[in-house]
């Protein structure tokens, strides 16, 4: 039974509208899944554009389902994009971070599809260890809902296989996964009191809002300043930031506290234009994991700052 498009008499311009109706019915969610699978908006916005060619050249006959199908064509789409990126993350300069994204209502139509601990810098970090088949298992399952069936069909798979995939992926997250985050209003706190230390270059302040075994990441991408390995300690992570804007940093640089992945963050524009992000994870009062992102390539999708109406 076909229950997707125009009936048999339908012309070829009305069933390609009907399919562009359908498309733009499930961006939201195959930006979504694309997104998260692969922690790059320029990558998203790819897949997007070749699930919608596969869409429109569809046959009728092989589409049941709308959303179904888009869905098992982004996420294979994906896993393959995957597969063969990896030599790329491997030759990658520096440290490698998901494309941040600006989460704030004005700035973002799709934010309702995006929001949620799933969208936070540190779970797409995590993402990481995962393979493929357990990302896109693992994302399916935990995040969008989808039963063991849709999964198995999605990835050409066994339910039963499917199954361990999950397992195998829940055990990688959850040994990672902290337990104990900050409330949104004490990351924001953080944030100034952040911002306030580094503007002052107080590093007892600085201090005294990281947690002891705080982690620093970068991301420069070999086009931006950046440390090409992790730094670890409050006391390292506070001189590395204070020495790093004394020697680096525009003097010019305008700080923004913004919704960054639906988490507090702060966006550094100069000249009106982004130039650097950054995000935290936040536990027990304490700033645990930073993560700094200047790879120009990375940010330049981010939205210009909003004009001062005052």
């Amino acid at each position: 039974m076909r229950k997707s498009g125009a009936s048999g008499g339908g012309s070829r311009g009305e069933l390609e509208q009907m399919r562009l109706v359908a498309f733009e019915q499930y961006r939201g969610l195959l930006f979504s899944i694309a997104y998260r699978m692969l922690g790059s908006v320029t990558d998203a916005e790819d897949m997007l554009q070749e699930t919608f060619l596969r869409w429109e050249g569809a046959s009728e006959d092989d589409i049941r389902s709308p959303r179904a199908f888009l869905v098992t064509i982004v996420s294979r789409l994906c896993i393959n994009h995957l597969q063969s990126a990896r030599v790329r993350r491997e030759e990658y300069v520096g440290q490698w971070l998901p494309e941040p994204i600006v989460t704030d209502p004005a700035s973002d139509p799709m934010e309702n599809a995006l929001l949620g601990e799933s969208l936070s810098m540190a779970f797409l970090v995590l993402l990481e260890r995962l393979t493929p088949a357990e990302r896109a298992v693992f994302l399916l399952r935990d995040v969008f809902e989808y039963e063991y069936s849709e999964i198995a069909s999605v990835l050409g798979q066994s339910e039963v296989n499917c199954r361990q995939i999950l397992r195998r992926a829940r055990k990688h997250v959850d040994a990672a996964r902290p337990r104990f985050p900050a409330s949104p209003q004490k990351q924001v706190d953080l944030l100034e009191r952040f911002l306030q230390a580094v503007g002052g270059g107080d590093l007892a302040g600085l201090v005294s809002v990281l947690s002891y075994d705080v982690v620093l990441h970068t991301d420069g991408g070999g086009k931006a300043t950046a440390v090409p390995n992790l730094i670890h300690g409050a006391d390292h992570v506070a001189r590395a930031i204070l020495g790093g804007t004394r020697k680096f940093a525009p003097a010019n640089l305008a700080p923004r506290i913004a919704q960054i992945n639906g988490e507090p963050g702060i966006v550094l524009y100069l000249d009106g234009k982004p130039y650097s992000v950054f995000t935290m994870d936040a536990f027990e009062e304490r700033i645990q994991t930073i993560y700094f992102v200047t790879n120009p390539e990375k940010i330049s999708h981010l939205p210009d700052m909003a004009p001062n109406l005052d």
